[in-house]
């Protein structure tokens, strides 16, 4: 029987996934999920998505499930022709907010999703980490009070409680690095965090520290393997290490039962560095809209065209090289480009991680349609992927000319302070994009598309191909929703490696 795993604060599947697409010799998956717990109405539909595709064998999810990606069947029609499995998914996938739920019923629902306590299972999940990220406490700071008072700070301890009750063999917790400098009433967090879990029971005041203790593990090589003693920084893990398109850098523990014997091994590191061009190569060239005004092609080519005449072409700050190569890129921008939609019926497979995205009864991409943008906007996108592609880094405000800088009163304050003074970021051409968070929600002017041609930022498939989801993978709910899913996840692939320590350890 495949291992059971609960996952806690979800979020769109990421951890669950990577665990999921762990697999035997013969294509069965070696651990399930038997319940996911998420608040978020359309994460969670996400989630039980997925949890239905999951009833199916491994890439072989009925032929109507693609139906429903294309948009030729409703979400009723395809749970209705799949009756049972449906009915599974729904009471895999559950919408509920930790700490809000009373904990007789969380319970419950773990204990009827583990059936007899079983001697092998894991839990997984990371609480909410807007509050432990640093741009969450520079903004909340503004106010000290609210900051105090966020009960996100503790959303840990329905984490801890879980632990105390149901006392896993393994669990993996995920956060933001920012947890590690995070203090409240002078006391930094981590420290507190991580004593609690050792001792869940003593903790939560349910027993004492002699009943149950955990030992916590980095995944990666640290001085602290021979003696044991491991610093905060040991369980920091840089995802572009181990093929990870994206230089994302989390907190993850793995805390084991201290009655389990066997030492975890390690993630191993991944020679062969995945850049942002191996897996977006292959995905529908796509335009940006253009809002606050008529949105065609030929608009929108006209927008970008006229740069070729900018009056701040002649700025000195356009070196010679810089206004040749900026010229030669509006000339390439072509009006056949169209802005995509929830399904197109085209795309290849990406030069890497083919195997791991591609789905062969696919045939076509989802949740890839771009947003509009201000024609302002479009030039400053323009500007910076052709400056990254000649210099080969993303440029700071200091590098735009004065002409080309939104009249904003906090610009000069940033170009001053060096403060978020790479307001316009360029995902560049030749390594692992940056974080690719859920502020992508809120505008593309952090994940600017390396090519200048598409003039655009990402689009959900494409943060989704940098956090390594599967295509087949499709994000419920409108787009800004999509975009808040993919930004809070962990990178599947990532968890994949993951899982197999945990299956190592277990088995």
């Amino acid at each position: 029987m495949p291992i059971p795993v609960i996952d806690i604060f979800a979020g769109p599947g990421g951890l669950g996934e990577g665990f999921s697409s762990r697999l035997k010799k013969d294509d069965e998956r070696i651990f399930k999920i038997k319940l996911s717990i998420e608040m978020d109405e359309f994460a969670h539909r996400t989630l039980e998505l997925r949890a239905f595709v999951r009833e199916f064998p491994h890439k072989k999810a009925p032929d109507d499930y693609y139906d429903y990606l294309r948009g030729n069947l409703s979400r009723e029609e395809l749970f209705k022709n799949h009756h049972e499995e449906a009915e599974r998914a729904k009471n895999e996938a559950w919408c509920a907010e930790l700490g809000k739920e009373p904990d007789a019923e969380v319970d419950r629902r773990i204990r009827t999703a583990l059936g007899s306590k079983p001697d092998k299972w894991v839990l997984i999940g990371g609480p909410p980490c807007q509050a432990y990220s640093l741009l969450g406490r520079w903004r909340q700071k503004q106010q000290d009070e609210k900051y105090k008072k966020d009960e996100r700070h503790f959303l840990y301890r329905q984490y801890l409680r879980i632990l105390a009750v149901h006392q896993p063999p393994v669990f993996v917790m995920e956060n933001v690095k920012g947890l590690l400098s995070t203090t409240v009433n002078n006391v930094r967090i981590f420290d507190k965090i991580r004593e609690d879990l050792k001792h869940p029971l003593a903790s939560t005041g349910l027993g004492s520290k002699d009943d149950l203790e955990y030992n916590f593990y980095p995944l990666i090589p640290t001085q602290g393997e021979t003696t044991g003693e491991y610093e905060p920084e040991d369980f920091i893990i840089r995802a572009e290490e181990f093929g990870i398109p994206q230089a994302r850098h989390r907190l993850i523990i793995l805390g084991v039962r201290s009655d389990w014997e066997p030492k975890p091994s390690l993630l191993e590191a991944n020679q062969d560095s995945v850049f942002i061009e191996d897996v977006l190569k292959g995905l529908p060239r796509l335009r940006s809209g253009l809002s606050k005004e008529e949105d065609s092609s030929k608009n929108w080519q006209q927008a970008i065209r006229e740069l070729s005449s900018a009056t701040w072409l002649k700025n000195p700050k356009v070196s010679l090289e810089l206004k040749r190569r900026l010229i030669l890129e509006t000339s390439k921008v072509g009006r056949r480009l169209k802005r995509g939609n929830l399904f197109l019926n085209e795309g290849t497979k990406p030069e890497k991680l083919a195997s791991w995205f591609n789905d062969p009864k696919l045939h076509g991409v989802c949740n890839h349609e771009t947003r509009s943008h201000i024609r302002a906007d479009l030039h400053r996108y323009f500007f910076a992927a052709v400056f990254a592609k000649e210099f080969k880094r993303s440029p700071t405000l200091e590098d735009f000319p004065e002409e080309l800088l939104p009249l904003h009163k906090n610009i000069v304050s940033a170009m001053k302070e060096s403060k978020f003074n790479d307001r316009f970021r360029v995902q560049v051409a030749g390594r692992p994009s940056t974080t690719v968070v859920s502020h992508i929600s809120k505008d593309g002017h952090y994940y600017i598309h390396y090519d200048p041609t598409q003039c655009r930022s990402l689009t959900v498939r494409e943060a989704a191909r940098l956090q390594t989801f599967p295509d087949n993978y499709f994000f419920e709910g409108p787009r800004t929703e999509q975009y808040h899913q993919v930004g809070n996840a962990v990178p599947p692939r990532l968890a994949w490696q993951i899982a197999e320590i945990v299956a190592e350890l277990l088995e």
